[in-house]
This record gives C-alpha cells, sequence and structure tokens, in this order.
C-alpha cells in the first residue's frame, strides 16, 4: 500500500511539474529571442543612421570602416555596409571576392537594397536562438539607399537558454524527491493502521485470538475500520471461547454420569430376567457409544484449545507401535492386522496426532472389517497422481531426492462407501445409513481436524480390494544436505498370523 500511495504522489507531481515547467521554459526561450533580435534591429539601424549621415557628408570612406569596426567589437559580431548597387563599403571582417561579388545577392542585403529590413533568426528545438543576422536599408538619397548587415553570435543566448531549462530540471528532480520524502512520511502514516489490521487479522486467522488494533491513528475512514474489526475480533474471541468452553465442561460434565450409569447398568444384570437382558446389553452397547462420543468431543475441544507446534514424528515406529497394540483387539474378532509400506522416516505432526489418527482409523476399519480379512498400515512415499505433479516433482537444488510428502494408508476390505458418503465422512456426528453399531461420527471428523492441523490433508478412495483405503498425507522431514533420508527396502507384510498375506 506505501508503495502505492508514493507511486500516486510523485505520478500527480511529475504531471504538475511537467504542465507548469514545459510552458515556462517556452516562455522563457521566446522571450530571449525576442530580446536579442529587437537588440540586434535597434544596432542595425543605428549603424544605417550613421552610414546615411556619412554618405550624404561625403565621408563613408573614412567614417564607415571605423564604425563598422566599433559596432562589431562592441557586440561581437559581424558588420558590413554597401552602396545601392550592393559595391561593399566597409567590413567589420574580410572577406573574399567570391562574398564581395555575392553581397547583392544575398536575401538580406537584397531585401534591404529594396527598402525592406529583414531578420533571419534560426532556433533549437526547444527554443534556443542559434543564429541571428538583421539587414537594414540606409538612405541616402531620393532614390538611392544601401543596405546594412549584422551578424549577431548567439552562443550566449543559446547556453542561457539551456542553462535555464537545465534550472527548471533539477528545479523538478528536487520537487520530486522533496514530494517523494513527504509523501512517503504521509503514505507511512496512513499505512500503519492498515498494516497492523494486516497483523491483527493473521493473528486472528492462526489462533484465533487477536490484538485489539489502535484506533486514534490515521484517516477516519482507517479508524472507523479499525473500530469495526476490533469488535468484530472481540466478539468471535468471545463466541470461540464460549463453545470450546462448553463443549470442554460439557464433556467432562457428562463422563461422570455416564460412569455411573454403566455401573448401575451392570449390577441390575442379576436382577433382570433372561428375555430382557437383550435390552440391557443394548443400553450398555449405547452407553459405551455414548462415552465414545464424549471423549471425542473432548478431543477435539482439546485441539481447538491447544494452539501446539507440529514437531518431528517417527512414522515407522508409531506404526509399529499402533501395530502392535491393536493386534490383541484383532485377533479377537479374526481379522488380519498388517503393516506394509516402503517408508521409514519422520514427519511433522502436532504432539499425539498420528497415534490418534491411527487409532480412529483403526477402530473404524476394524468395525465395518468382516471376520478372516485383512487391514493394512502401509506408510508410503507420495506418488504423484497428476501429470502437473509428474512433470513438476517437489525438489530443492540444494537438497536430495527425498519426499515432500509421505502417505499414510490403512486399508481395509469391509463394503466401503459410496462416492457421496465418501464426501460425507468427514461431518460431525454423520454416519453411513448401513454403519454398523456402535460408532459416533466423530471419529473420522477428527482424523480431518488432525491432519489439517499437521499440515496434511485426508482423503477416503476405494481400496483395490474393495472397502475403503483412508489416505492421510503428511508432510515430510527434509533431510539436511549430504545427509541421505533413512530408508528400506520394501517391507514384508506382517500379519497377526504366519503365512497370512
Amino acid at each position: 500500500m506505501t508503495r502505492r500511495l508514493l507511486l500516486s504522489y510523485l505520478t500527480l507531481a511529475a504531471l504538475v511539474l511537467l504542465c507548469l515547467e514545459i510552458p515556462l521554459g517556452f516562455v522563457y526561450s521566446r522571450g530571449e529571442r525576442e530580446r536579442v533580435i529587437n537588440a540586434a534591429t535597434d544596432e542595425a539601424e543605428s549603424v544605417s543612421a550613421f552610414a546615411s549621415l556619412s554618405i550624404s557628408a561625403g565621408r563613408a570612406a573614412q567614417d564607415l570602416p571605423e564604425r563598422a569596426a566599433h559596432c562589431a567589437a562592441r557586440i561581437g559580431g559581424k558588420v558590413l555596409i554597401v552602396d545601392s548597387a550592393g559595391a561593399l563599403l566597409a567590413s567589420s571582417h574580410p572577406l573574399s571576392e567570391d562574398e564581395v561579388r555575392t553581397l547583392a545577392s544575398s536575401p538580406g542585403v537584397a531585401a534591404a537594397l529594396r527598402g525592406t529590413a529583414t531578420a533571419d533568426v534560426r532556433t533549437s528545438t526547444i527554443g534556443g536562438v542559434q543564429y541571428l543576422a538583421v539587414a537594414t536599408p540606409v538612405r541616402h538619397g531620393v532614390a538611392e539607399q544601401g543596405a546594412v548587415r549584422i551578424t549577431v553570435p548567439t552562443r550566449m543566448v543559446h547556453e542561457r537558454v539551456h542553462h535555464v531549462w537545465l534550472l527548471l530540471a533539477l528545479g523538478g528532480l528536487a520537487t520530486l524527491t522533496a514530494v517523494a520524502a513527504l509523501g512517503f512520511v504521509i503514505a507511512r502514516w496512513t499505512g500503519r493502521p492498515i498494516r497492523e489490521l494486516e497483523h491483527a487479522t493473521h493473528e486472528l486467522a492462526v489462533g484465533g485470538t487477536a490484538t485489539p488494533v489502535a484506533i486514534t491513528n490515521g484517516p477516519p475512514e482507517v479508524r472507523s475500520l479499525a473500530a469495526t474489526f476490533n469488535r468484530t475480533a472481540a466478539r468471535l474471541e468471545h463466541l470461540l471461547a464460549s463453545q470450546r468452553a462448553f463443549a470442554g465442561e460439557a464433556s467432562h460434565q457428562l463422563k461422570t454420569p455416564l460412569a455411573a450409569l454403566r455401573l448401575r447398568l451392570e449390577n441390575l444384570e442379576n436382577d433382570i430376567a433372561l428375555h430382557a437382558r437383550g435390552s440391557l446389553t443394548a443400553a450398555l452397547t449405547e452407553t459405551d457409544r455414548l462415552a465414545r462420543m464424549v471423549e471425542g468431543l473432548l478431543a477435539m475441544a482439546r485441539l481447538d484449545e491447544s494452539a501446539a507446534e507440529r514437531e518431528t514424528v517417527d512414522l515407522g515406529r508409531v506404526c509399529a507401535e499402533r501395530h502392535r497394540a491393536w493386534t490383541p483387539l484383532y485377533e479377537q474378532h479374526g481379522v488380519w492386522l498388517a503393516l506394509a509400506g516402503d517408508y521409514e522416516g519422520e514427519v511433522l505432526a502436532l504432539p499425539g496426532a498420528v497415534e490418534q489418527i491411527l487409532d480412529n482409523l483403526l477402530s473404524n476399519a476394524l468395525r465395518v472389517a468382516p471376520p478372516g480379512s485383512t487391514v493394512s498400515i502401509d506408510p508410503r512415499h507420495h506418488t504423484p497422481r497428476t501429470p502437473h505433479e509428474r512433470r513438476f516433482p517437489h525438489r530443492h537444488p540444494n537438497r536430495p531426492a527425498s519426499p515432500a510428502w509421505v502417505e499414510l494408508h490403512v486399508m481395509d476390505e469391509g463394503p466401503g462407501m459410496t462416492e457421496e458418503q465418501r464426501r460425507r465422512a468427514f461431518d460431525r456426528f454423520w454416519r453411513a445409513p448401513d454403519a454398523p453399531k456402535g460408532g459416533t461420527g466423530l471419529g473420522l471428523a477428527l482424523v480431518q481436524r488432525l491432519a489439517h492441523a499437521s499440515g496434511g490433508e485426508v482423503v477416503l478412495r476405494p481400496a483395490p480390494r474393495g472397502g475403503l483405503d483412508a489416505v492421510v498425507r503428511l508432510p515430510a522431514v527434509p533431510s539436511l544436505p549430504g545427509v541421505p533420508t533413512p530408508r528400506s527396502p520394501a517391507r514384508p507384510l506382517q500379519t497377526t498370523a504366519t503365512g497370512r498375506r
């Protein structure tokens, strides 16, 4: 904004200077030209009057050479006088025979011999006088007349005109410099509240809070905008704080009565008839589902409140840990949990985000996986999927060829989802119509929030063997120059039973 304001100030000032200085320069040049012409004409008339008296008195041969030399010395030019026949009477400078013979036919002298005074002026492109010759008739009888021609050097006039143009240019540059300095101060003063608003808006977008912007500086419109922004930011911060507080407090408050409710339901098991045991089991199932929903809401509330920085996470180690932790539960349900992939390195993520992402995806996969099927955890290098990505891979000339992104795949062999269902799967509390009981509709929403907060993304795709392929893309940690990225050959498929692939 400062550059644009400064450019507008300078453009306006330059236009004003051009509109003022160019006409002023031409007016001065025209005035100098007229002044020089008038002075030369007056001098020629004075010499003409003297020559007329000298010729009439018969003293032309004695007086005119001296007068011509004296006048030429005074004006620093050249003076010559001819009679009515065009013969040379006097000259302040030597002439060749050819020049003497052609005096009567020269344009200025010929016109003066006919009784017409002339002035031959040639100017430069900017109005400076370059050449000036004045011819005036000399009348010394009833019908006889001669001519006087004065040639005036105009170098000094020419230099004076150029000097004035130079002064005008320097004055314009000095004016533009002053306007630039003053305009910079004004632009900074005008743009300071805008920069503060930009900084506060960035803070609000990143952290959800913003420092109030001062409303005492800047133009009235900017102060009004700052006041409106402060009210909007305060209201938004209040709404976000209220939402977070409600989610956190409600989740904490619900955990205790839910635990008590489950305990009371379990205590009723011995006092309920056999035909009512199914209803009791359904009640316990719904209680567990509600408890998981509360845990999900609490996790989201903690995610909203935290502003943790991303850190490096050993993806291979986390995948191995979650594989070991979930294997017993998968075995109980008769589902094979496999660990594959060709990536062993570090990614950038929020603390604990990768663990929560894997737990939610593995929980969802176990819920839909049929007995005897396989669920696989597969971290791998990101493979460009579009022609643009294949043509322009993410590489840096000072870094080795390490992947810019890492994809973590969790694939099951369940019923899968339609394209419409995959688009809606990340909505909070949304569950597919044919989804098994026990889900809360918060798992994938939490996975998406964690992935985005870690600088990545998550998508759902059809798995190669049917079912669903949940792909979490996370930024890889770039390796230092000269240090190769830790890699290992493609890891063999690990399952919970020997020989299962």
